[in-house]
């Protein structure tokens, strides 16, 4: 089974695919993850990929699909794989069929986790964690009990993330919606997306995305 989660920063696509990785046996694949893994371990993908990286560019096309069939291929995703966050545009989309395809393989789901941009600047922009431990917050859905005040460790030293300001959440959403737009026809056609609420909550969002797998 290879599935791909699609939705915008924020959109809960790290967290279900823990979930599902841990229900279903299916190797979570993170480009940003495996990129860093790559450049840590020195190989030749993350030698082109650091020195692609130092210089503020993109790293291209044909390295993502290099990285991702080399890592397919080992016997941890035996049982199929879930992609976060890759591909991200058609031309992606139509390298990694081809990829895919040389290989006997397809993508049996493309879900996209739907949600709503206004709610999701309140919940990307209300996060904030305690700088000691690393306990994470939210201003309106998990404040900490005592204003100001770690639960977990008592430190007075709370962090925000600099590219979590409202302004700049709208300005990633924006981008991801022109970025991604083409994205959706493209699977719809050949019959694998499909579509879940990714504003409902965590446990009811790990539910659908599980009745749709199971249903295959």
């Amino acid at each position: 089974m290879n599935v791909v989660l699609v939705g915008p920063p924020g959109a809960g696509k790290g967290t279900q695919a823990q979930r599902l990785q841990e229900t279903y046996g299916l190797r979570h694949l993170s480009t940003g993850d495996m990129l860093r893994a790559e450049v840590a371990g020195g190989t030749a993908i993350g030698k082109q990929a650091k020195a692609i990286m130092e210089r503020g560019e993109l790293v291209p096309d044909a390295i993502l699909i290099n990285m991702i069939a080399e890592r397919i291929g080992q016997p941890d995703a035996a049982k199929g794989f879930l992609l976060d966050g890759f591909p991200r545009t058609v031309a992606q989309a139509e390298a990694l069929d081809t990829t895919l395809s040389a290989r006997k393989q397809r993508l049996d789901h493309v879900i996209q986790l739907v949600v709503d941009n206004d709610a999701m600047v309140e919940r990307i922009s209300g996060r904030f964690s305690c700088k000691k431990c690393g306990a994470g917050y939210h201003d309106s859905f998990r404040p900490t009990k005592k204003a100001g005040v770690c639960d977990a460790c008592g430190s007075t030293e709370m962090v925000r993330r600099p590219d979590d300001k409202p302004e700049t959440v709208r300005t990633r959403l924006a981008a991801y919606d022109k970025q991604t737009a083409p994205l959706l026809p493209y699977y719809r056609r050949q019959g694998v997306l499909r579509e879940v609420d990714g504003m409902a909550p965590i446990d009811t969002v790990a539910r659908l995305l599980g009745n749709l797998i199971d249903a295959a």
